[in-house]
C-alpha cells in the first residue's frame, strides 16, 4: 500500500488551526450548522455550570448540617450500664483528659411543652453546666439577646430565636415549661408546671434546633425531671469528628465503669445516607445535560463535514493527508467543548460564590420567600466548592466533547475526493 505524500506541515500546525477557526465562524450559507454549534456550546456551558453549582450547594448542605448537628450534639454519647451515673463529674473529667477529646459534657435531657401568654410549642430541654454551655461555640458565639454569664446560678434558661419568635417572648420574659412527669401524689403523678426567666436567646442557624432547644442549668434540670443526682448521658466532643473509632477504646478505659457508647454516625446514618444518595443521583441527572450537548456536537460536525465535502476534496487533491483532515475537524469540534467547558467553569464558580446574594435578589424581585428555613433546616443557602469535584466535572465535559468529535472527524478523513467532488 502506497504511503501518503507529506504535506510539509506538522500535526496541529497553524494551517490546521486556521481552517478549523474558519469553519467555526458564522457564515450565511452554514447558518444552520452554526446554530447547532451555538446550542452545543450553550448546552455544555450550562451543564458544567449547573453541575458545579449543584454539587457545591450539596456539599455546603452536608458541611453545614454536619457542623451544626454534630457541633451541637457531640460526637460520642456515653450512657451508663448497671448503675445510674451519679459520679458524672469524675467520669466526665477522666474522659475529657483522653487525647483527642475536646470536652465531655454531662447532660440531662427531656421533652416538655413550652408556653407563654401568647403561644405554646413542644421543646427539648437540656440540662447543662454553665461552663460547658459557654464552651459550645454554636450557642455562646451566636447569642442574639441576653448573656450566659452566671447561667448556672438561679433558674434562667437559654432558648432558640425561632422558639422565641413562636412564643413572642425575648430575654427577660418568662417561659413556662410543662411536663407530665411531675411529683408523685396519692392520686398519681401530677404534671409539673414551672416558669423560668429567659436569660439568653441564641441562633444556631438550623431551624430545627432554633425552634426546639431550651438549655437549663444542670441541677435545675435534675430537679425538674426527677433525677436523683445523676445524668443519663455524657456527650463527648472530639477534635476530629472522623476519629471516632480511634477514641472509643480510650474513652471506654477512661470511664472506669460499664458504659454504652454510640456515635454521631450511628445516630445520623439515615439522614446523611439520604443526602449522599441524592447528591449522586443529581450528579448523574445533570451530567446528561453535558452528554446531550456532546451529541449535538456530533450532529453539528456531521452536517459540517457534509457541507464541506468539496473543500475536503480540494484539500486532499492539494496534498492534505487524511490525518490533517481529521485533525482540522477534531479541532473544530473540540473547540466548542473546551470553550463551553471553560465558560461553564467560570459561570459555575461565579454563581456558587454568590448563591445567597442571587437568592436574596430573586426573593426581592418576585416579592416571595424562595427559601423557607422551616422546610430546609438551614437559614441560608450554603455553598462549598470542592476542587476535586470541579476537576472531575471539567474532565468529564472535556472527555465527552473530545469523544464526540472522533466519529465525524474520522468520517471526514475517510471521504473519497472523487466522490466528494462529484456530489459536493
Amino acid at each position: 500500500m502506497a504511503k501518503e505524500a507529506p504535506t510539509g506541515t506538522k500535526p496541529f500546525s497553524l494551517f490546521e488551526w486556521m481552517l478549523a477557526g474558519r469553519y467555526l465562524r458564522t457564515r450565511r450559507r452554514e447558518g444552520f450548522v452554526s446554530v447547532i454549534a451555538g446550542f452545543s456550546f450553550l448546552g455544555i456551558m450550562l451543564g458544567v455550570a449547573t453541575l458545579i453549582v449543584v454539587l457545591s450547594v450539596m456539599n455546603g448542605f452536608r458541611k453545614e448540617l454536619l457542623d451544626k448537628i454534630v457541633g451541637i450534639n457531640g460526637h460520642i454519647f456515653v450512657a451508663p450500664i448497671e448503675s445510674p451515673l451519679t459520679d458524672y463529674p469524675e467520669v466526665a473529667a477522666r474522659i475529657a483528659a483522653v487525647p483527642g477529646v475536646k470536652r465531655a459534657i454531662p447532660l440531662v435531657e427531656g421533652q416538655a411543652f413550652g408556653s407563654s401568654q401568647y403561644n405554646g410549642s413542644g421543646v427539648l430541654v437540656r440540662g447543662i453546666r454553665g461552663n460547658d454551655l459557654r464552651q459550645i461555640e454554636h450557642i455562646a458565639g451566636n447569642l442574639r439577646q441576653g448573656t450566659l454569664e452566671n447561667f448556672e446560678e438561679g433558674e434562667g434558661v437559654a432558648i432558640g430565636r425561632r422558639l422565641a419568635e413562636t412564643l413572642s417572648i425575648q430575654a427577660g420574659d418568662t417561659l413556662t415549661l410543662i411536663t407530665p412527669r411531675g411529683a408523685a401524689t396519692p392520686f398519681g403523678t401530677a404534671p409539673r408546671v414551672k416558669g423560668y426567666p429567659v436569660k439568653a436567646v441564641f441562633e444556631i442557624g438550623m431551624s430545627e434546633f432554633d425552634n426546639t432547644f431550651v438549655f437549663m442549668p444542670l441541677t435545675e434540670a435534675q430537679n425538674y425531671f426527677n433525677r436523683q443526682g445523676d445524668v443519663p448521658l455524657i456527650e463527648v466532643y472530639l477534635n476530629d469528628a472522623d476519629k471516632v473509632d480511634q477514641a472509643r477504646a480510650a474513652i471506654d478505659e477512661a470511664a472506669g465503669r460499664p458504659i454504652m457508647m454510640t456515635d454521631w454516625r450511628q445516630r445520623n446514618r439515615t439522614f446523611f445516607g439520604a443526602l449522599e444518595v441524592e447528591r449522586n443521583v443529581m450528579f448523574i441527572i445533570l451530567a446528561l445535560i453535558v452528554l446531550v450537548a456532546a451529541l449535538n456536537i456530533i450532529s453539528g460536525l456531521i452536517m459540517l463535514v457534509k457541507d464541506k465535502s468539496s473543500d475536503i476534496a480540494i484539500l486532499r487533491t492539494m496534498g492534505a493527508t487524511r490525518g490533517a483532515i481529521m485533525r482540522i475537524f477534531l479541532i473544530t469540534g473540540a473547540s466548542i467543548g473546551v470553550i463551553g467547558t471553560l465558560a461553564g467553569f467560570g459561570l459555575g464558580l461565579l454563581i456558587a460564590a454568590n448563591i445567597q446574594s442571587i437568592q436574596d435578589f430573586l426573593s426581592w424581585a418576585t416579592n416571595s420567600n424562595l427559601w423557607d428555613p422551616t422546610l430546609r433546616f438551614l437559614s441560608q443557602i450554603p455553598s462549598d466548592v470542592n476542587p476535586a469535584e470541579v476537576a472531575t466535572v471539567l474532565a468529564m465535559a472535556l472527555i465527552l466533547s473530545l469523544l464526540a468529535t472522533l466519529y465525524p472527524s474520522w468520517r471526514a478523513a475517510k471521504l473519497d475526493p472523487v466522490e466528494a467532488l462529484r456530489y459536493g
